[in-house]
């Protein structure tokens, strides 16, 4: 039997890497040596950022003579969360971190949404330029304002007090770049039809636009609460007693060097500041991860 002189034309139209086949193929997979770097790199990554956490469970949850050793058999004792409570006050600290990130919270949410749907849907002179100038903000280091916000606060009265944490938080530029971004998305015929049906401008944006912007609602709650619960060096500043400090200051003062350095105490104590962000996200780990990509954020 003769071969053909000329290939067919379905053969001769592929190109040449897909006729060669496997050799094309193989070429575009990773090699293993870069699969096991990445693997490695990704482990040792890992374990660096459980170190301190796996130490603080370890010392936390045993005597403190076993606070520099490892012993397997080494016996459970819940003693150090005991003192750790009864040495500070951490239910006054829990109270007022509890009221500053839900202050701080409420005010952003309702400022961002109502910024953001007039940056989004209202057409008005100066609306790139006034925008551009919120974004600004992204721009600047909140430390950078420690001094100029401790004079307007002092003017003002307010030191040492919760209002004194939240006030320089309360408009949050990258919230209202996020649900701006987020009405933008939102077709405009939902808008009008909810004109046609006797909506007002508030009527629309709390009957379409915040029904339909959860996901960004949520995943910003979660940044927001994650930061400000972490918070330190402005409430150091404008606090001054017990009855204000949040529990990063709280556990900052506890742990000074002169209430003496119990490793174990004060693991316990850590924990205890950290758990109710660690429960919050183990629960609710899938939430938070789905509110991301709905969200848009990368």
């Amino acid at each position: 039997m003769n071969t053909p002189a000329n290939p067919p034309a379905a053969l001769a139209a592929q190109p040449p890497t897909e006729r060669a086949g496997t050799p094309a193929r193989h070429a575009a997979r990773p090699l293993p040596v870069d699969r096991w770097l990445n693997t490695l790199g990704a482990w040792t990554l890992g374990i660096i950022w459980l170190a301190p956490l796996l130490y603080a469970i370890w010392t936390a949850f045993h005597p403190a003579e076993f606070s520099t050793r490892f012993a397997p058999l080494a016996p459970l004792t819940l003693d150090n969360f005991r003192a750790a409570w009864e040495a500070a006050p951490f239910p006054r600290y829990f109270l007022n971190t509890s009221a500053l990130v839900a202050t701080i919270l409420a005010g952003q949410l309702v400022l961002g949404t109502l910024a953001a749907y007039a940056f989004a849907r209202f057409e008005f002179p100066g609306r790139d330029v006034v925008f551009a100038l919120v974004l600004v903000q992204l721009m600047i280091m909140p430390d950078m304002m420690i001094v100029e916000n401790y004079r307007s606060i002092h003017a003002l009265g307010l030191v040492d007090t919760v209002s004194a944490m939240a006030l320089p938080y309360i408009a949050s530029a990258f919230g209202i770049f996020l649900l701006r971004q987020t009405f933008k998305t939102i077709p405009r015929e939902l808008e009008e039809a909810a004109r046609i049906e006797g909506c007002g401008t508030l009527g629309v944006l709390w009957r379409v636009y915040v029904p339909l912007a959860k996901p960004t609602y949520l995943a910003y709650a979660l940044v927001s609460v994650s930061h400000h619960w972490n918070n330190f060096l402005w409430p150091l500043i404008v606090t001054n007693t017990v009855n204000t400090r949040p529990i990063t200051v709280g556990l900052a003062v506890f742990a000074g060097t002169d209430q003496g350095i119990d490793w174990a105490v004060i693991s316990a104590a850590t924990l205890l500041a950290s758990g109710p962000l660690l429960v919050a996200f183990l629960l609710f780990q899938r939430q938070f991860v789905q509110s991301f990509l709905r969200a848009g954020i990368r």
